[in-house]
């Protein structure tokens, strides 16, 4: 039985039957990630032309050959193998127009998926795509950029804010000495303080607004800055990129939320360090190597800092942390959960369908990764 469809571009009317209707053209779209029936239900509602297909776990096996061990046993399911044959998966990848990823993702993805358009990645990190193939090709990318648990991640960085701000960081270290020394608490009075968010987006706006509502002066960088446009709730000033140097003196805390990029990379070295005002609380929710942790440690060392809360480190999805980080009690590690709570209210589900509808009617879409400037 053929299906019909009103061309919606001019690239659907390759041919028309006996009663001038043109044959509508099946989008195939592969789920590499896991979704609900309700998440499918919702994607194949965007137009009767999609056709979905699920093969959620299906890569699992290839993941734990080609990804480090660490990752594997972090991301994937205990015990997960994967399904059908290598030669079953490569046919998926093959027919694939539109492939909706997550991660871990294959490597040679592209290469495996010669009719690939469009890859949509349901995390908002551009840079978890750095070590595959997609990365640079010619196929349009896009990312749940600003979409994803912003507000969980913002609310964890005002906990790990509190945690060194009330000096509760103590309460461990004398669990295990079982001894309390209460002249060691140096609890701080949050009201007056001045927090820097570097990279307002979407994660920095939410700690930003949380943040004033607890009193904080909030001041923030942007990559560029946008002359005219009224400030989000909550800050007080935002600087571009260049601004960094002149905030971070003045700023009791400093949240990290800006994406990696070569730009970003080591931004925070042994001269930024220095640059913080001493005592100051560091907070780190975007990826690990915007730091440079040698200089992190060295910072530590000359009690430059209060404390340091990362959720993010180098190597993360390789091997643990540093040990002279890890093992100081101002430092708070923890595996990347910075995003998880008791509800998603991840929106990437909902960014992927707003640009499948655009996909379809060939509009522009959200998101899509500049390779040049990395996300």
């Amino acid at each position: 039985m053929v299906r019909y469809v009103v061309a919606h571009t001019a690239r659907d009317c390759s041919s028309r039957d006996q009663f001038g209707k043109v044959p509508m053209r099946i989008i195939d779209i592969l789920t590499l990630t896991r979704i609900s029936a309700a998440e499918r239900a919702s994607i194949e509602a965007v137009d009767p032309a999609i056709r979905v297909t699920d093969a959620g776990g299906w890569f699992d096996g290839e993941y734990r050959d080609t990804w480090p061990a660490f990752s594997s046993d972090r991301y994937l399911a205990q015990g997960a193998v994967g399904n059908g044959t290598r030669e079953e998966r490569d046919r998926l990848l093959a027919d694939a127009e539109i492939i909706l990823g997550s991660w871990p993702f294959p490597f040679d993805l592209r290469s495996r998926a010669p009719r690939l358009k469009w890859f949509h990645q349901r995390p908002a990190g551009a840079s978890n795509l750095l070590k595959g193939d997609l990365w640079g090709s010619d196929v349009t990318v896009t990312t749940s950029r600003g979409s994803g648990n912003t507000l969980a991640i913002a609310e964890y960085a005002v906990a790990g804010i509190l945690h060194f701000a009330k000096s509760l960081h103590r309460a461990a270290i004398e669990r295990d000495n079982a001894e309390f020394n209460a002249r060691a608490y140096r609890p701080l009075l949050l009201e007056g303080k001045t927090v820097c968010v570097v990279g307002a987006g979407g994660i920095g706006l939410e700690v930003g607004r949380l943040c004033a509502a607890l009193g904080f002066r909030v001041v923030g960088t942007r990559r560029h800055k946008r002359p005219g446009s009224p400030l989000p709730p909550g800050f007080v000033e935002i600087g571009s990129a260049e601004d960094i140097d002149r905030f971070l003196p003045e700023s009791d805390i400093v949240a990290i939320c800006c994406q990696w990029t070569p730009e970003t990379t080591k931004l925070f070295n042994k001269d930024r360090f220095a640059a913080m005002k001493k005592g100051s609380i560091l907070v780190n929710v975007a990826r690990g190597e915007i730091i440079d942790e040698d200089a992190l440690a060295d910072a530590l060392d000359a009690d430059r800092l209060r404390g340091v809360v990362l959720d993010v480190y180098v190597g993360e999805f390789e091997r643990p942390p540093m040990e002279r980080l890890w093992s100081d009690p101002r430092v708070m590690i923890t595996p990347h959960i910075s995003g998880a709570s008791d509800q998603d209210r991840h929106g990437g589900i909902e960014i992927f369908r707003q640009n499948l509808r655009a996909y379809i009617d060939g509009g522009e879409l959200l998101n899509v990764i500049d390779w040049e400037r990395g996300y």
